[in-house]
Parts: C-alpha cells; sequence; structure tokens
C-alpha cells in the first residue's frame, strides 16, 4: 500500500487572506506615496527659498517654487526663517492626514530645514 504524500501549500482561504492583507497594504502604499513625493518637493522649494536675503523674500520665493511644483500643504507663511551665523536657515513642519478605514487615519508628520 502506498503513503499518501501530505500536501503542503496554503488553502483557498489563507491565499483571499492574503490577496485582502496585499489589496489593504497597496492601497495605503499608493495613498502614502504622492505625500512623501510632495515632502521632497517642498524640501526642495525650502532649499531653493533659502537663497533669499530677507523674510519677505525667502516666503516668496518659497511660494512661487510651490505654485510651479503643485504644492498645497504648506506656503510661505508657514515657514520659519532663521539665521545661523551669515547663513538663513528656513525650517518646517507640517502634517498629512491619510484615511484608512471609518475613523481610522494614518497621521504622517514632516518636518526639515534647509541645507
Amino acid at each position: 500500500m502506498m503513503q499518501r504524500k501530505s500536501q503542503r501549500g496554503l488553502t483557498f482561504l489563507g491565499l483571499l487572506f492574503v490577496g485582502i492583507l496585499l489589496a489593504f497594504a497597496g492601497v495605503v502604499f499608493a495613498q502614502v506615496v504622492p505625500t512623501y513625493i510632495e515632502y521632497i518637493a517642498v524640501q526642495k522649494a525650502v532649499d531653493k527659498a533659502s537663497a533669499g536675503e530677507t523674510v519677505a523674500e525667502v516666503r516668496s520665493i518659497f511660494d512661487k517654487a510651490a505654485q510651479i511644483d503643485d504644492i498645497r500643504t504648506i506656503s510661505g507663511k508657514d515657514l520659519e526663517v532663521g539665521k545661523e551665523g551669515s547663513k538663513v536657515v528656513v525650517s518646517f513642519a507640517y502634517e498629512r492626514d491619510v484615511h484608512l478605514a471609518g475613523p481610522a487615519f494614518l497621521v504622517m508628520r514632516y518636518q526639515g530645514r534647509s541645507k
């Protein structure tokens, strides 16, 4: 008599569960990536704005760069402008919420400063 070899692998329900988890992770990832891309654009605009001499000039440069890069989360008035020695330093901080389901949100906090 031949012995049955035990089968290995996922059941249909296990496969369905893994598929649902991957789909949920994909949806969250698709919502998080644009916020990170915007953060990179904000950092680039802040680096450009730090070339300004006065607070008004720094904010104006940032607002122009934000208009070009379609930055809507933060504006020039939200920037903190200071000096370290003779160098202008621009810093920022803001939050983005990603709605997950029902009352659940993923809160992402971004902050940075000019180089």
